[in-house]
């Protein structure tokens, strides 16, 4: 079994930051940037267990919502992910989409 810690780590981080975060941040491209990160996670999740298929898009459930949207993808990921050097790419991913959204 794969050590997802670290993954769920930084989600947990950024989802703590964008709660914390202010509205106008939130308004001003936070939030645009977590749904990005939630329906890239959704869709590598989705790429795994239905190789092949159309992958669905993760709807927009607003700018409050966001937080919750990239825990749910990043759970559903973590439960197929099946190596560290896949554990260290979705945090590479995370990381990079908490540094662009400025939380």
């Amino acid at each position: 079994m794969v050590d997802t810690t670290p993954l769920t780590r930084a989600v947990d981080h950024f989802a703590d930051r964008l709660r914390a975060a202010p509205q106008s941040r939130l308004q001003r491209g936070a939030a645009a940037e977590a749904l990005e990160l939630a329906r890239e996670l959704a869709r590598r999740a989705q790429a795994v267990e239905e190789p092949g298929s159309e992958p669905r898009q993760m709807p927009d459930a607003g700018m409050f919502a966001v937080a919750d949207q990239i825990l749910v993808a990043a759970h559903d990921l973590a439960v197929v992910l099946s190596s560290d050097d896949e554990v260290a790419e979705a945090v590479r991913v995370v990381e990079e989409a908490r540094r662009r959204a400025g939380v």
